[in-house]
């Protein structure tokens, strides 16, 4: 997709095998959004519409999905957010700041759900063990239970 460039979405019940490129699709049923990559590639990227993840904006004539889209698994690593049916490039993040970010959603899910919470692979391939942050709600939370 060029910088800028409309998207179409279409609300199906099932995400197809088979993705048209310029086109969101959106499973309310199961709770996904799905595309091809913003730049081209031809990667596809799912997008789960949760409280942890993706929030869908539907104003009647567009969709928008917040937070941005950073696709760091992809040899693109491409970042743009989805507002009112248009792609919006945003800046490409450091190795450093993709880190920070998985860990910033992997505690999110932790608070959330309130599992345990292991980060990515370090460099040597190992999964390190993450403190989660202690929030006031959760302690809270814990203190009525």
């Amino acid at each position: 997709m060029k910088p800028g460039m409309e998207l179409k979405h279409e609300f199906v019940d099932f995400i197809p095998e088979e993705l048209a490129q310029g086109t969101l699709y959106i499973s309310i049923r199961f709770a996904t959004a799905s595309h091809l990559c913003g730049c081209g590639c031809g990667n596809k990227v799912v997008t789960p519409i949760r409280p942890t993840d993706w929030r869908l904006l539907f104003d009647g004539k567009t969709v928008s999905l917040d937070p941005s889209i950073g696709n760091w698994s992809f040899p693109c690593q491409s970042h743009y957010w989805i507002q009112n049916n248009h792609v919006k490039w945003v800046t490409r993040w450091s190795s450093e700041q993709i880190q920070r970010g998985r860990i910033h959603d992997l505690h999110a899910k932790e608070n959330y759900f309130g599992a345990s919470v292991h980060s990515p692979k370090n460099s040597a391939g190992e999964l390190e063990t993450v403190k989660p942050k202690w929030s006031w709600w959760r302690a809270i939370r814990n203190w009525w239970s």
